[in-house]
């Protein structure tokens, strides 16, 4: 019997659809301006078909942070080995990565983003094969399955998983938010992999030609952008450059919204973003994936949550890339948290990646649809 420890980080992700880009040290103010925690919502999908497999014991946290979701799914009686009062903080995750570690565990499954892992890797290092449920806001680290029920896969399917090497990794959240990617490495953790399953560390592309080919692909789109058409275009330095060509200054990391080369907000978090698209007709979304990842929604990206996806439609769903960076992404995720709308996507969609020239890349479908 494997024994699986497992924590959630209750306020993981709380800042992404509220234009905080992070939840680190700004929970009351997410809570402020209307966020509303996933981070169970997200454990509970992983946790489903886990919770009544005879073949895994779980032993956890208190409360919120892992027994009532298991009791929920049907897990009875999880070990407790960890409590906690009131909110749950860094100090409740460290301390229960201790109290884990101390047991004796096959993996150390937990529910959040960067930072818990940062916090969880402080603690257990290489000692514990670590696998995270993704929930938070970026999730850079290549510790993250690629979606919760990926997530279960893997630990069900812990017996034929190999570890790999992974990245812990995190952002400056201060820096983050004034539009400036600074990245960390905290260490390296070793993660079970099943080809497909979890997501490699963020790259940043950096090359003479990548400016150039940035410019044909603003310049293309510039000219099929539709009058009347509301577009929503999400972060990166290659939708920075259409806004650029419309003669506009864009959000680096966040997210804009543009209408008839007028710019109609800046940084829009999602309840800007139902407001402005309630009484459209014709809405499209321009996003790009996170380089070597691939994902083109759900990483720091949830301000254009389901609810807005569904408002424009898949079929509006405009993506751009540069050449290199598509030939360094071996296929497209999507993780909207939903996941009937994540397989509306089918199995490929086009990448438009220079002037009047675009290619078909792969989706990946974890559940084979």
């Amino acid at each position: 019997m494997k024994r699986i420890g497992l924590i959630i980080n209750p306020v993981a992700g709380m800042g992404g659809s509220v234009g905080l880009k992070g939840t680190d040290g700004n929970v009351e103010e997410a809570r402020t301006r209307g966020a509303v925690p996933h981070a169970l919502d997200r454990a509970r999908m992983a946790l489903a078909p886990l919770a009544r497999n005879t073949g895994l014991h779980f032993v956890t946290c208190s409360g919120a942070m892992g027994q009532d979701v298991l009791q929920e799914a049907g897990c009875e009686d999880p070990e407790v080995i960890y409590t906690f009062s009131g909110e749950s903080s860094a100090r409740d995750t460290k301390e229960a990565a201790r109290r884990l570690l101390d047991a004796g565990i096959d993996l150390l499954l937990f529910c959040g983003g960067d930072g818990t892992a940062r916090d969880i890797f402080s603690i257990v290092g290489r000692n514990v094969p670590l696998l995270g449920i993704p929930a938070g806001v970026k999730m850079y680290s290549g510790v993250f399955a690629v979606s919760p029920a990926a997530a279960a896969e893997l630990v069900t399917g812990l017996e034929t998983a190999v570890l790999r090497d992974s990245e812990v990794m995190d952002v400056d959240e201060e820096a983050y938010r004034a539009g400036t990617l600074e990245t960390r490495l905290y260490g390296i953790a070793r993660t079970p992999v099943i080809r497909g399953m979890v997501q490699v560390s963020k790259q940043v592309y950096e090359q003479p030609d990548e400016e150039r080919v940035k410019g044909e692909i603003a310049q293309f789109m510039q000219e099929v952008m539709l009058p009347g058409a509301l577009y929503i275009i999400g972060a990166g330095t290659t939708t920075e450059a259409i806004i650029r060509y419309l003669g506009l200054k864009k959000t680096l990391l966040g997210v804009d919204v543009v209408k008839n080369g007028r710019l109609l907000a800046r940084d829009a978090d999602e309840k800007t973003l139902l407001r402005l698209t309630e009484n459209e007709s014709d809405v499209r979304i321009i996003i790009s994936p996170i380089g070597a990842q691939g994902f083109i929604l759900g990483r720091g990206n949830q301000q254009i949550s389901a609810t807005v996806v569904r408002r424009a439609g898949t079929a509006h769903i405009i993506v751009v890339a540069t050449p290199h960076k598509l030939q360094e992404t071996p296929e497209l995720l999507v993780d909207t948290g939903d996941p009937d709308l994540d397989r509306m996507f089918g199995e490929s969609i086009q990448v438009i990646c220079g002037y009047r020239l675009a290619q078909r890349k792969k989706i990946h479908q974890p559940d084979g649809q």
